[in-house]
């Protein structure tokens, strides 16, 4: 047994560029970050206040509860950062694409055209610059 070197650990190689952060830390947000949670819980929302106001007793607290907790699963499933299960980048523009289609419809079709009109350019604009900066 004394054959064997000494061995120690040694510290792992920091990458050349000195933008590691330390583990278990996220970089700082930033406005695209933010803007673009604002339209997630925006487009939540609008589905909730959909299911609650656009249905008769029975039905309306059920799709006010059931439409925002289902499109929030699927964003968390596909979309999120931390998502459970992760799809092709163009997979989730897609799940991504049609959770704020459906609140740009709700809108659309509930007589304020202009305020779909608005979410789906701040939406779509938004989902574009934060794509590319993930594909970059």
């Amino acid at each position: 047994m004394s054959d064997l070197p000494p061995v120690r650990p040694a510290a792992p190689e920091k990458p050349a560029g000195g933008t590691a952060s330390a583990a278990g830390t996220r970089p700082a947000l930033d406005a695209v970050d933010v803007l673009a949670f604002l339209c997630e819980l925006f487009a939540f929302g609008t589905l909730a206040v959909w299911g609650f106001t656009a249905w008769a007793f029975p039905w309306n607290i059920v799709l006010g509860i059931a439409a925002p907790l289902v499109a929030i699963l699927v964003w968390a499933f596909f979309v999120s950062p931390r998502a459970v299960i992760a799809v092709h980048p163009f997979v989730r523009a897609l799940v991504e694409l049609l959770v704020y289609a459906s609140a740009t419809i709700i809108w659309w079709t509930s007589g304020s055209p202009w305020i779909g009109l608005a979410f789906a350019l701040v939406a779509v604009t938004v989902g574009l610059v934060a794509g590319r900066r993930r594909l970059a």
